[in-house]
Order: C-alpha cells, then sequence, then structure tokens
C-alpha cells in the first residue's frame, strides 16, 4: 500500500468523520465506532511495510556514483545526473538519500582542499584536549608567513562546510559550481596565502540518554497556574507532534543532542576565533575576504567586536548574497564608513553583471552578480580585490582617496 494510497483512506475516514460529529445520537454513535476502527490501524505496520531502511551507503561508490574529469558526479553504470527522486512517493526516503550522499561528498571536498590544493587541516581549538569535540580550518602553507597577501574565503549558513559554496551545485552542476575550489587554486597561483574557515561546524551529535530527558519550564517566579498552563500546552503539543511523527516517521530515528564546539559555537564565535588565533597574527600587509550569504554577516559581526584591528589588517572585502544588516547588526557610524570604502557586495539582480544596484542601506556599494559563470564571478572578485590592493598603496598617505567608485570602472580592465 503507497503512502499517498494510506494518506486518502485517512483523509477520507477524517472527513466522515467530521460530518458524522455534527449530526445527532445516531451520528455520534457511528462517529464512536470510526474512532474505535481508527484506533485498531497500525500505522507503523503500514507505513514500514512501504519505507525503506533508512540505510545508506557510506561512499560513493556505495551509492554508484562518481565525478567525471569535469567534476561532474555522473552514475558508474548510465552516466546519468543524480536522481533524487530514486522511490516514487517516498519524498522523506529521498531526503533522508540525498543527506546521505551529501555527507560523503562533505569529506571528499575536504580530501580534495588537502590533495587536490594543498591545504593542510588544523584543529580548532588550538588547545582542545583528546576528548573535546572540535571544528578546523584549512590553510596553505604559507598562510601565517606569506609577506605580501591573505585569502580568508567564508561560506554561508545551512549544510555547507569548509571548501563548498553550495552542495546542489556540486551534485546537480560540477565542483567548480559548488565549491571553493577554483578561488584557492587561482588565489594560490596569484601568491596569496589562503585561508578556508569552516563556520558551520558548530557541534557535535550524541545519542540523547534517558537521563538527557525535558525538563518542564522551571519558571519559578511565575504563578502556579500559569505554569501548569504552560506545561498543559507543551503536553497537548507533544502528543499532537507525537501523533503526526508516527505517521509521517515510523522509524524510530535515534534522538541526539547536540555537544558545541568551544568557541567555535556559532558561525560568528568561529570567524573571530579563527581572526584571533591566526589571521591576526599572519605576516600578510594586506587581507582579504571574500564572503559569501552569512559569511558576510559573520564579517560585520568580527568588525564590530575587532574594529582597530580589522581596519588595520582587512584591505578589501568582496561579498555575495551577503544577509547582513548593519541596521539589525548596530555597526556604528565608522563601520559603515569603512564598509562604504573598503566593500563590495554582488548580489542577485536582472542587471547585467557588475551593474550598480541601489540599496536602502548605508554600507558597501551593492552590484549585480547577475548568473554568470562562475569563472566569470572569479574574475569579478580577483579583479576587485587586486585595485583594492592598488589603491590601498596609492593612497595610503592619502586621507581623502577613495575607490567606491570602482565597481563601474571594472569592465575597462
Amino acid at each position: 500500500m503507497s503512502i499517498s494510497i494510506i494518506s486518502l483512506i485517512w483523509l477520507t475516514l477524517w472527513i466522515n468523520m467530521a460530518q458524522l460529529q455534527q449530526g445527532g445520537p445516531d451520528e455520534k454513535e457511528k462517529t464512536t465506532a470510526l474512532k474505535d476502527l481508527l484506533s485498531r490501524i497500525d500505522l507503523d505496520e503500514l507505513m514500514k511495510k512501504d519505507e525503506p531502511p533508512l540505510e545508506f551507503p557510506d561512499t560513493l561508490e556505495g551509492f554508484e556514483y562518481a565525478f567525471n574529469e569535469k567534476g561532474q558526479l555522473r552514475h558508474i553504470a548510465t552516466g546519468e545526473p543524480f536522481i533524487f527522486n530514486a522511490r516514487e512517493d517516498l519524498h522523506r526516503w529521498n531526503q533522508k538519500r540525498y543527506e546521505a550522499l551529501g555527507e560523503i561528498i562533505t569529506k571528499y571536498v575536504y580530501e580534495l582542499l588537502e590533495k587536490d590544493c594543498n591545504l593542510k587541516k588544523v584543529s580548532l581549538p588550538v588547545d582542545a584536549t583528546e576528548s573535546e569535540p572540535k571544528n578546523f580550518i584549512f590553510m596553505s602553507e604559507d598562510a601565517m608567513t606569506n609577506p605580501d597577501k591573505l585569502m580568508i574565503l567564508i561560506h554561508g549558513s545551512g549544510v555547507v562546510r569548509a571548501g563548498q559554496w553550495a552542495r546542489r551545485l556540486i551534485i546537480n552542476e560540477d565542483l567548480d559550481s559548488g565549491t571553493q575550489i577554483p578561488y584557492i587554486k587561482r588565489a594560490m597561483d596569484e601568491g596569496y596565502g589562503v585561508i578556508v574557515l569552516n563556520p558551520n561546524e558548530n557541534y557535535i551529535e550524541v545519542e540523547k540518554t534517558k537521563s538527557q530527558v525535558h525538563l518542564s519550564s522551571d519558571g519559578s517566579d511565575e504563578p502556579a497556574e500559569k505554569r501548569e498552563r504552560k506545561d498543559k500546552t507543551f503536553k497537548e503539543a507533544k502528543k499532537r507532534r507525537d501523533f503526526y511523527e508516527k505517521y509521517r516517521n515510523p522509524q524510530k530515528e535515534k534522538e541526539m543532542v547536540p555537544l558545541y564546539i568551544r568557541d567555535n559555537g556559532s558561525p560568528e564565535e568561529h570567524l573571530i576565533y579563527v581572526w584571533d588565533h591566526f589571521i591576526t597574527h599572519s605576516a600578510a600587509e594586506n587581507t582579504f575576504f571574500v564572503a559569501h550569504s552569512y559569511g558576510g554577516l559573520a564579517f560585520v559581526e568580527l568588525m564590530i567586536q575587532r574594529e582597530a584591528d580589522v581596519k588595520n589588517k582587512v584591505t578589501a572585502v568582496a561579498l555575495t548574497d551577503s544577509v547582513h544588516n548593519v541596521w539589525h547588526q548596530e555597526a556604528g557610524k565608522t563601520i559603515r564608513e569603512w564598509m562604504r570604502e573598503n566593500c563590495c557586495n554582488w548580489v542577485s539582480s536582472s542587471e547585467p553583471l557588475d551593474t550598480s544596484v541601489e540599496s536602502m542601506l548605508p554600507d558597501c556599494p551593492r552590484v549585480s552578480a547577475e548568473r554568470p559563470a562562475p569563472g566569470v564571478m572569479q574574475k569579478c572578485y580577483f579583479r576587485f580585490l587586486v585595485l583594492s590592493k592598488l589603491s590601498f598603496n596609492l593612497s595610503h598617505d592619502l586621507t581623502t582617496a577613495s575607490w567606491v567608485q570602482l565597481p563601474q570602472s571594472f569592465m575597462i580592465l
């Protein structure tokens, strides 16, 4: 019996029961009988017969996929791209399969960073004990010693990890589109030291034990009646959720709890930690950031927390679809002024590439990212960073110099 048929049966039964409840005594007796019938239906058994076990391979070969010479994910036997709907009417199973594949790809990209880009993996915190949870970043050999320039790469929020821009693009397009590898290689070719951040690796998950049960809200300062009402509301909500989960999620998965990584419990914490322990101690005269989406917000938070140091160390910041907000983050006037002179945000737009885009926020210039090929965007970012460095060097002693209008001159280079 498929999930669609089960859903239809349940919908029909609930509609009939709702109609019967509006009638007289006879209808109410029928309603009672219908409820009794519903109580006898074992959803677990119905659903388990339909949904395969949530057990998936732990290698690309196990999934029967591999990356070809163009960096595209293809089925080993057929050469076809990845198919999300491997099982019809089993969206949850398909999603879990997709997530399992994504975890394998994350490890695959880590391997590429070390083997293909020659980056070294550095554990965080730097003084972590053997038993505590850890994060890590990737660095080029000269990241701390390069006297000229250093590039920092920060991805956005979600499931992506170090070395990735977008998992969806890696799976559906290719490695060049979805990873930071082209940026890393070009940066190293042009003499940059490189640090690749890992801001979403904030905790590890451990299986929930019996002692880790939900505690009802204490609220010792609240009236007893209010606490009872809150507890009752919670229990009712949990009962509804458990009933829904019994239908939607018959395969009981292990309950997990997060164990946060010290000083790396959020993207903002992670960036500040890497700044304090690595970036600020690097030898580079010019430090550049490329930050996507939430990475831009994390950078603004870094500026708020370390304003003087950032101004002294950072030459330019290239943002892509940054979600920062100088008002909500309460960035001061001096920060906003610095961003106008040292940052540029490429945003999704129907305008041609590099065209100025209006903004209601008084921070950095925004220009159109259009939807160009990744190689084109690389060229824009690096052109921006090179111009920024040139402007910085030329105007080092000229307080009135500014390159706010540089984006408009990109096209002539």
